[in-house]
């Protein structure tokens, strides 16, 4: 059974909504209806500039350096409420965008969400595969800025996309110095 037929038939059985959540460009892009966008963490994984981007924010031959799901830590980011309704054609959808290439895991996750007293939800989450070959975990931070900067894909510019995952960290009031610190290493003219 493909991740989409486990996740539909978990929905099914405990008539429940789709969550997703969104960490890097879903969290200010996400291109499908939703009926609510909540914070929320996820932990056991952090953000980190660790996926070559061959599809959107770069090409195989200029890569551009997006973010992923990375092993350990913590992860703040918006979850977003999917209809049932509307989940089979939003994961058809996220297939498409986020497994181009199967750099991601796509997962089920317990995400906890503060609103006055803490709430849990089960969402679908896009794990970074360590051992595919777009993981780029461990750059040094000069390679990681080049990436950064050079890369230019069908979506656009990847200094683009780092840019705006940025606005919207701070628009959550997530502070991650070394984050910051790459984008204005990328900003900065040379």
């Amino acid at each position: 059974m493909t991740w989409r037929g486990r996740v539909q038939a978990k929905l099914t059985a405990e008539k429940s909504d789709l969550w997703v959540f969104g960490y890097g460009s879903l969290m200010w892009k996400p291109d499908f209806a939703y009926t609510d966008m909540l914070e929320a963490r996820l932990f056991g994984f952090h953000r980190a500039p660790c996926v070559f981007s061959w599809h959107h924010r770069g090409t195989e031959n200029n890569p551009g350096l997006v973010m992923g799901l990375d092993a350990g830590g913590s992860c703040r980011g918006r979850i977003l409420r999917v209809k049932q309704s509307d989940a089979p054609a939003v994961m058809d959808y996220l297939h498409e965008r986020e497994m181009i290439s199967g750099v991601y895991k796509p997962t089920l996750r317990t995400l906890h969400m503060a609103k006055g007293r803490v709430e849990k939800r089960t969402a679908l989450c896009f794990v970074t595969e360590r051992k595919h070959v777009q993981y780029a975990g461990g750059l040094d931070f000069e390679t990681q800025v080049k990436l950064i900067r050079n890369g230019i894909g069908p979506s656009g510019k990847c200094v683009d996309y780092f840019a705006e995952t940025i606005a919207h960290m701070d628009e959550l009031g997530i502070a991650d110095g070394p984050l910051h610190k790459l984008l204005a290493a990328v900003q900065k003219k040379s």
